[in-house]
């Protein structure tokens, strides 16, 4: 007596061969894009987080009716070069040069992969009126660590006080 044929279920080895090579070939196409991908949106975050801390620099000073500053953590180790994956301070000066008694409103942890450049100065400070104490607009250039990007993205601080947020023209803030 014959036994009734066996139902093999699976899949063999060249068909499992063939699926590794199609995902190998798409990963590899995928790749390049989601680096892109992730790069824009370091900057446009770290953008938005330095915009954010310059309106509460702003809205500080006008409060305490003081003057309040943002400046890069490792000021004054970087001046006036770029500042390499680093952060800021926002404080509330307590008018002397010492900067021991200022007290911190907030502190931007560093930023991986992005590279922050002054155009003027690392730094902004607002008067009570609101409005900046530097007598040139400072701009300060967002862009991927290590190379320009087409992400990069500008912040000017109008003599008004009044951040805003633009694209580079020509690679120039």
């Amino acid at each position: 007596m014959k036994s009734p044929p066996l139902s093999v279920s699976g899949f063999t080895l060249t068909e499992l061969l063939v699926v590794v090579a199609i995902a190998g070939i798409l990963a590899t196409i995928a790749i390049p894009g989601f680096k892109s991908l992730t790069q824009s949106q370091q900057v446009k975050n770290a953008t938005f987080d330095l915009y954010a801390s310059l309106i509460l620099a702003r809205s500080e000073a006008i409060k305490r009716n003081s003057e309040v500053t943002v400046t890069p953590v490792d000021y004054p180790v970087a001046f006036p070069t770029a500042h390499n994956e680093t952060g800021w301070v926002v404080a509330a000066t307590n008018g002397t040069a010492s900067t021991a008694d200022d007290t911190t409103i907030q502190t931007q942890s560093q930023l991986k992969g992005i590279v922050l450049t002054p155009e003027i100065s690392p730094w902004v400070t607002y008067r009570g009126t609101g409005r900046t104490k530097e007598t040139a607009a400072p701009v300060f250039k967002i862009d991927a660590y290590g190379e320009t990007t087409p992400y990069a993205r500008c912040v000017k601080i109008e003599l008004s006080g009044m951040p805003r947020i633009y694209k580079p023209v020509s690679g120039a803030c």
